[in-house]
């Protein structure tokens, strides 16, 4: 069994699945941290002063001035702001992937068109084999193949 696992981690699909995995994370933090710490501190001072990270709602009778202080109280919140700038996250790395998807799509060779196989008889417009002597549709003889 031992064998069998080894053999498929070592396959190239796991390894590469792996690696991107690894790279994917440490890029998630990345934009993170520009959402949190470049983007959205001008966008709250455009809107007035505005601490996304800090938009919260208390799910309790309490008042509390901040999230820390709700989390110490105990009490239940709904972080708004955190989700604003999960969403914001979100949509730049859904961007970087198609971008880079483009880009990659853009740089793999293309496919070559898909072999003929079908011929249209020319009494009935039908597709047939390319070896078919007679439409299987009208009966017409096509002539050798």
């Amino acid at each position: 069994m031992w064998k069998d696992f080894r053999a498929f981690i070592m396959r190239g699909n796991v390894v590469d699945l792996a690696i991107g995995v690894i790279i994917g994370a440490a890029f998630g933090k990345i934009v993170s941290s520009l959402v949190s710490d470049v983007i959205m501190p001008p966008i709250g001072l455009l809107l007035g002063q505005v601490d996304f990270s800090s938009i919260f709602i208390p799910l309790s009778s309490h008042h509390y001035d901040t999230i820390a202080a709700a989390k110490a109280a105990g009490a239940p919140t709904i972080n708004i702001g955190m989700f604003i700038n999960a969403i914001i996250d979100f949509v730049i790395v859904a961007f970087v992937v198609f971008i880079v998807m483009r880009y990659v799509n853009q740089m793999l060779p293309k496919p070559p068109p898909a072999a003929v196989t079908t011929k249209d008889c020319p009494r009935c417009a039908t597709q047939i084999p390319l070896a078919a002597t007679r439409c299987p549709n009208c009966t017409s003889e096509l002539g050798a193949a």
